[in-house]
């Protein structure tokens, strides 16, 4: 199901000899979005390719067909949104950070506003900051060129198995079953979370990894359970995402982050939900 919205464009025509402008209609479909991004009944097997060097988008579309994953490409940020609105039934994307006309944070940020898709970002930069950018603007993996085509599809494979368990469990559960402690709730049909009644904006994974440990709370998790509990990698992974992860929720749950009170450390173990 789609919104249509009417624009109108301009397309320049060569008629012989002189250049004319004709006003063109343009049709734009956005696409409705229910249940957190989640649409039944899809086959979620699609992936689309987003990075400006064409050498770059064949070497990872043949890597993904060799292993059954339909592949659509883009070569810049405002032709992926296209594909990704046209389509509607986009598994995972994986998206370029610099980009000619729109970078990859762009189109991440329009992406999130309909769904919770999965992306992961591509880049060449390895500054901590650009991940943590990253993570805050929607993306729910980061990756620094050069990477392993191997490491890359343990990846993607474990971001749709994700994303397949989380409808899922929004399939079966509901309103009944929205999680409460101490002020915080998390609905996980509309993946919705506010703490004394007032709304708090959380990316995709700051949420997975809220909800686990609030389902979970008392138990004490590593950096590497986590890594394979709530990112689901059994061993590719920077194991500072965690940390990145769990410093960015506090500093959005917590009234104190210097001075938590939902998320702790066990110093040398790793973190637990004590609310």
């Amino acid at each position: 199901m789609f919104f249509i919205n009417i624009c109108y464009t301009v397309i320049t025509y060569r008629i012989k000899d002189r250049m004319e402008a004709v006003p063109v209609i343009i049709l734009e479909r956005r696409p409705v979005i229910r249940n957190g991004g989640i649409e039944v009944g899809m086959d979620r097997t699609k992936i689309l390719v987003v990075d400006d060097e064409s050498r770059m988008r064949k070497l990872v579309k043949d890597f993904l067909q060799k292993n059954n994953y339909d592949v659509m490409e883009a070569g810049d940020g405002s032709e992926a949104l296209d594909i990704f609105f046209e389509q509607n039934d986009i598994a995972l994307i994986i998206l370029d950070v610099m980009m000619p006309k729109m970078d990859g944070w762009q189109v991440c940020r329009e992406v999130r506003n309909y769904s919770k898709v999965p992306i992961i970002m591509l880049t060449a930069r390895e500054e901590e900051m650009d991940k943590v950018f990253g993570l805050e603007t929607g993306a729910d993996d980061y990756m620094t060129k050069p990477f392993s085509m191997k490491e890359l599809m343990a990846r993607v494979k474990a971001n749709i198995r994700r994303r397949s368990m989380e409808y899922a469990s929004a399939q079966a559960s509901g309103t009944a079953n929205t999680v409460e402690a101490n002020g915080l709730c998390l609905n996980p049909e509309t993946y919705q979370v506010t703490k004394n009644g007032a709304p708090v904006d959380l990316t995709q994974k700051e949420y997975d990894l809220l909800s686990y440990l609030i389902r979970e709370r008392g138990k004490v998790f590593s950096r590497e359970d986590l890594m394979q509990r709530v990112w689901n990698y059994d061993y590719y992974g920077d194991m500072r995402t965690v940390d990145v992860t769990v410093r960015r929720l506090r500093e959005k749950i917590e009234d104190d982050p210097g001075k938590p009170q939902y998320i702790l450390t066990r110093r040398g173990v790793g973190y637990y939900f004590a609310g």
